[in-house]
């Protein structure tokens, strides 16, 4: 009965792709049905990352779609259906090749693609993303602790990094370390098994389970003068690759609702109270007619951003926009789903308690929703509000 009706994309974005992408899109919904949906919340149960799974993630060839190709939209709805299917399968897949792969084609040097690129792009090796640091979330950019010092044709490296993605299993990360001669931010190709990097699985979480974030602890660790990112040479080349990741996080907003609307409608289809599905009553209609006007309004302010991207105008408000705006319809569409699932909403049997907790996490990172308001409304007035 609930596969004839509409989905929670309900004016068609998904009709502005191409045919070539509308099929791959379809190859990327048959993975996930077979690979990743019947399994995910096992995995999340257990906290444990499914790396079997990596070598037909790979076969998909979606590596970084945009640089072969593909459009901004296309590769904005393949994270939202991958956060669709799991949210955490689809923030490994953003932090390996939206941050760690896009670093390689856009600030590596020859030898360093040739060395890295080829293999990264087909998960023979995984990259993780070391920005964010115990005590530095939204100021890192200023406040950057972990330092690299030059010694000859090597870097000295000291510090810390917090909540990276893949780190407990990566085999190379983006390190991110404040030059202690210059004081400019300098990036690193940081194989992950040198003397000196100790990785811990931060455990505990209420969210992306899956996810294996570490917290990395960097003791005079040498990084050989050829690892360094040639490209970056201060702070604000990361801002190109973490607007691109603001936005992607937008779509993980939409995917978080195109799941939770899933759910709710067809427990509400098939769930009977009263001699009759609560899809009958009148205010369950309405939470899921909102929920599909949340995914809906996000679905179109993601896709505008897309249009930006290929125009090659967007910019950070915008993403801090998208980020903040999708995300806050993301908390009340996942709060409404799971209402709308009463006492089996807060059981992962019924998967809505997993998409619930999981947007917590969604809200949090790329910027908070506070920090990424700020942002916008710096740009809207002109007059920073920021301490």
């Amino acid at each position: 009965m609930t596969s004839q009706l509409p989905t929670a994309d309900f004016l068609g974005f998904e009709s502005l792709l191409s045919a070539r992408e509308r099929s791959k899109l379809q190859d990327v919904r048959d993975f996930l049905d077979k690979e990743v949906s019947p399994r995910a919340v096992d995995w999340w149960n257990r906290a444990e990352f499914p790396h079997e799974i990596l070598p037909k993630l790979a076969a998909l060839q979606l590596s970084t779609p945009v640089q072969q190709g593909y459009s901004h939209l296309f590769s904005g709805l393949v994270i939202a259906e991958m956060t669709r299917a799991d949210t955490s399968i689809a923030t490994f897949f953003m932090v390996h090749h939206d941050l760690f792969v896009e670093a390689l084609h856009t600030f590596g040097s020859a030898e360093q693609k040739a060395r890295l690129l080829q293999d990264a792009m087909d998960l023979s090796i995984t990259g993780a993303f070391a920005l964010t640091e115990p005590l530095h979330g939204s100021d890192v950019a200023g406040g950057m602790a972990t330092t690299a010092t030059r010694d000859g044709d090597t870097w000295l490296i000291n510090g810390a990094k917090r909540w990276i993605g893949n780190g407990t299993f990566c085999d190379y990360m983006l390190l991110w370390a404040r030059d202690t001669d210059t004081g400019g931010v300098r990036g690193f190709i940081l194989d992950a098994t040198l003397p000196g990097v100790t990785r811990t699985v931060i455990g505990n979480k209420t969210a992306l389970r899956t996810v294996q974030n570490a917290d990395i602890t960097l003791t005079d660790v040498r990084v050989d003068e050829a690892d360094r990112f040639a490209g970056i040479a201060s702070f604000e080349d990361t801002r190109q690759l973490l607007l691109g990741s603001r936005i992607l996080v937008g779509w993980q907003a939409v995917g978080q609702q195109l799941a939770a609307f899933d759910v709710a409608r067809q427990y509400a289809v098939e769930r009977h109270q009263f001699g009759r599905p609560i899809a009958g009553f009148q205010l369950v209609q309405d939470q899921l007619v909102t929920m599909m006007g949340n995914t809906t309004a996000s679905l179109g302010v993601m896709s505008r951003i897309a249009q930006l991207q290929e125009q090659g105008a967007s910019d950070m408000p915008q993403a801090a926009f998208a980020k903040s705006f999708t995300t806050a319809r993301m908390r009340e569409t996942v709060a409404l789903g799971r209402g709308i699932l009463g006492g089996n909403g807060i059981v992962t049997d019924f998967s809505m308690a997993k998409i619930f907790a999981d947007a917590e996490a969604v809200y949090t990172y790329e910027g908070s929703y506070e920090i990424n308001s700020l942002i916008v409304g710096r740009a809207l007035t002109g007059i920073s509000a920021f301490a």
